[in-house]
């Protein structure tokens, strides 16, 4: 029988890309950071920025070069239009990407919105041992990802096994 484990609470920011959503009207920022708190882990830092590489390219290596941040979860801009481009700000950082978060996504999304998931250009990897998952703008999406696949990851408890596990070995060499 496997020992029980414990809840251990992360360290999380959240990032929301929008050209035009203001703290008031931030409903997909606002659902990442209630399913996080409500799961247990702690808000270090919430951001909007515009649908700007650079910009969002500058906020993410903060977070990632900040030893108490765990986890980035970023949402809007994976999309196909000419100002989504979450996706090329974040790729260039990651260590490692996590391919399977993108295809699980949108398998779980196809149940909802069928083939329109194929827009959708979600992505997950670690950078400088930090996890980073970059979900559409909807809080739809952000609903569907934290419930279905980044609550569980980042819960220690999560077995057969979990990303929180891995935490202590992501920068080896």
């Amino acid at each position: 029988m496997s020992e029980a484990r414990e809840f251990l609470p992360l360290n999380l920011a959240v990032l929301t890309v929008s050209d035009t959503r203001t703290e008031a009207d931030d409903l997909s920022g606002n659902a990442l950071v209630s399913g996080l708190t409500a799961a247990g882990h702690r808000l270090h830092d919430k951001k909007i920025v515009s649908d700007d590489i650079y910009q969002i390219r500058a906020i993410v290596s903060q977070w990632i070069a900040d030893p108490a941040v765990q986890a980035v979860i970023s949402t809007g801009g994976t999309g196909v239009t000419g100002r989504d481009g979450t996706p090329e700000a974040v790729t260039p950082l990651l260590d490692k990407v996590l391919d399977g978060f993108g295809e699980v996504f949108r398998m779980i999304s196809y149940q909802d919105i069928k083939s329109s998931t194929m827009q959708s250009r979600a992505l997950a990897g670690v950078a400088n041992g930090t996890y980073i998952f970059c979900v559409p703008g909807s809080a739809g999406a952000c609903r569907t990802a934290w419930e279905n696949l980044i609550k569980d990851q980042l819960d220690f408890r999560t077995r057969p096994c979990n990303l929180v596990q891995l935490m202590p070995r992501l920068l080896e060499k």
